[in-house]
């Protein structure tokens, strides 16, 4: 993962976590699905009588849009804590995006 993190740019970074977020996890296709639906088998096999669960109780929902529009700072924020949960290099200088391209 390092490797891969220095040979990504900040802006390739937050085109994928976009894409990501719209069109759900990248990887092998529709793990979310998988995982929703083997959720949904141990749910109900622990369950007492009343609804049974369905993997859609368990799914992900990609692209909420709720929020609105972020201006620069929020995305900002939001690609700053990304990077640090997945143990990244912050090269962005102290209130503003690398290079002034914000």
């Amino acid at each position: 993962m390092p490797e891969l993190l220095a040979r990504t740019t900040s802006a390739q970074l937050t085109e994928w976590m976009a894409y990501e977020r719209v069109t759900g996890p990248l990887g092998p296709e529709r793990l979310d699905a998988l995982f929703a639906t083997l959720c949904a088998t141990v749910a109900n096999t622990a369950r007492a009588k009343g609804r049974k669960a369905e993997p859609k109780d368990f799914m992900p929902k990609w692209d909420q849009g709720d929020k609105g529009p972020q201006d620069w700072r929020e995305m900002l924020a939001a690609v700053k804590a990304y990077n640090r949960r997945i143990g990244g290099t912050d090269s962005t200088t102290e209130g503003g995006a690398a290079g002034g391209d914000a």
